[in-house]
């Protein structure tokens, strides 16, 4: 999926407070590290279902990893 203008991502601040690395993280939900990589600078936009175990891994509501921009 291309980057969407209109969402953004906290997954990189969430990764580091939990203390993750990109790769520690992409191992917990089963992706790759580049995954975990493009969704953190906005060039790919995660399935509901990544989102969904992101969050889980990451112990937080999909809504605290990504926010439409005029929600901001």
């Amino acid at each position: 999926m291309a980057d969407h203008p209109d969402l953004i991502s906290h997954l990189k601040d969430y990764r580091q407070q939990a203390g993750l690395t990109q790769a520690q993280l992409a191992e917990r939900v089963s992706v790759s590290r580049k995954t975990i990589n493009t969704i953190e600078n906005g060039v790919f936009v995660p399935t509901t279902v990544l989102a969904l175990k992101l969050a889980r891994a990451l112990d937080c509501w999909v809504e605290d990893l990504f926010a439409l921009r005029d929600e901001a």
